[in-house]
């Protein structure tokens, strides 16, 4: 009398059911923040098809307070009152996280004119995640150096340049265009955030 079979193990299926596809595993804020200094393609890659709201919200909030308080009007607002320094700092946060969700939204619009095929939530979310990702080192040291200085400067051209090139692979990955179609879909956002954002005359 042969014996029984074996009952089934957590890595060979049961007979006769086929293994579902493999799970992707959450992708955290901070690996997709950091991943995308040291490892852009495989970060972007792994976020496709996927949104990042939370990381984009945190990132504007962080963005924003450190160009509030770079600014020098904001600190001697804060110096004469500070409840209304607090306010004034509310309102720039709210404009910056709507001027965010603009250039997302104005990205996504001109890649789906000109062919793509991307969803709406993860080329949002993933271009405004890139975009102040790029931008944190100037901010952070604009809070400590003139806005004018050459080392700021030098750190806005660079960053500002790495920005571009993860934006065009976000938009080429995304919406499956051309490099030179997704350079085209990015090209006006970056452009503006250029002379408003990181070399603009606001101090």
């Amino acid at each position: 009398m042969s014996a029984p079979p074996p009952p089934p193990t957590l890595v060979q299926p049961p007979t006769g059911k086929k293994p579902g596809p493999p799970r992707r595993h959450r992708l955290w804020w901070h690996r997709l923040v950091l991943g995308l200094w040291y490892r852009p393609v495989e970060v972007m890659d792994e976020a496709r098809d996927r949104s990042a709201w939370s990381a984009a919200v945190l990132l504007c909030l962080v963005s924003g307070a450190l160009g509030i308080v770079s600014v020098d009007a904001f600190r001697k607002q804060w110096a004469l009152d500070q409840q209304l320094a607090l306010q004034m700092a509310a309102i720039a946060e709210a404009g910056v996280l709507v001027a965010s969700l603009a250039l997302g939204v104005v990205t996504h619009a001109i890649a789906r004119t000109i062919g793509g095929n991307g969803r709406f939530e993860p080329t949002v979310s993933l271009f405004v995640v890139l975009f102040w990702v790029t931008d944190l080192p100037r901010l952070a040291l604009a809070t400590w150096l003139p806005h004018g200085s050459t080392l700021v400067q030098a750190v806005a051209w660079t960053t500002w340049g790495f920005g571009y090139l993860l934006a065009i692979l976000l938009i080429r990955g995304q919406h499956h265009l051309s490099t030179l179609k997704a350079a085209v879909a990015v090209a006006v956002q970056m452009l503006a955030s250029l002379a408003l954002l990181k070399l603009g005359p606001v101090r």
